[in-house]
């Protein structure tokens, strides 16, 4: 015969309260990783431990609350992760605007200099196919002409070197994005492992 043990009536009030503590904790979890997501703060244990008022040894040794936090960090995880990679994207496109606007502006430097170069070129042959009939006046008119082409052979260079160094710049500076993105994903994949 096996006689069934009756819980004497302090041990059953002291389970019912231990029951109504624990209830009131995983609510308190619960509300915790709801202010948390409001406030979008990163969710983890011991954010939740903090704010909900738990030891963190309660949040990994009940069931409840360690899948509630669990399921929230991951669905924060993911959402940080792809703001992070969104805000990635976003340094990265502006970065190669930059760069091919640099370029752009490189080339185009390059064929005006080129350009240049060749009217001098067709000047200074000018001047000497025709120097022998060309009046004084008409000599100072192309010499000065020369001296302004030269000046803007001069400018478009230092432009020209000017474009080189921000093109340089630039790449130096999407090398750095392109670092500092695969460290954040990598911080993101930490993050998401813990």
């Amino acid at each position: 015969m096996s006689i069934a043990a009756v819980p004497d009536p302090r041990t059953a009030a002291a389970l019912a309260s231990r029951r109504r503590r624990t209830e009131a904790a995983i609510q308190r979890v619960h509300d915790a990783i709801a202010r948390l997501r409001r406030e979008k703060a990163q969710v983890n244990v011991a954010a939740v431990a903090r704010r909900a008022d738990v030891s963190r040894t309660f949040l990994y040794d009940n069931p409840e609350a360690r899948t509630a936090v669990a399921f929230a960090m991951a669905e924060t995880g993911k959402h940080h992760g792809q703001l992070l990679a969104d805000q990635a994207d976003e340094r990265e496109a502006t970065w190669r605007e930059r760069a091919l606007n640099a370029e752009d502006a490189l080339k185009a430097a390059h064929a005006e200099i080129v350009a240049q170069r060749t009217r001098i070129g067709e000047l200074i042959g000018q001047v000497r196919d025709l120097e022998a009939e060309w009046t004084e006046e008409a000599i100072q008119r192309i010499t000065t002409e020369n001296t302004t082409l030269k000046q803007r052979v001069r400018q478009l260079t230092t432009d020209n070197r000017t474009l080189d160094e921000r093109l340089k710049a630039a790449r130096s500076n999407l090398r750095f994005q392109d670092r500092r993105v695969a460290d954040l994903e990598a911080q993101i994949g930490d993050s998401t492992v813990r």
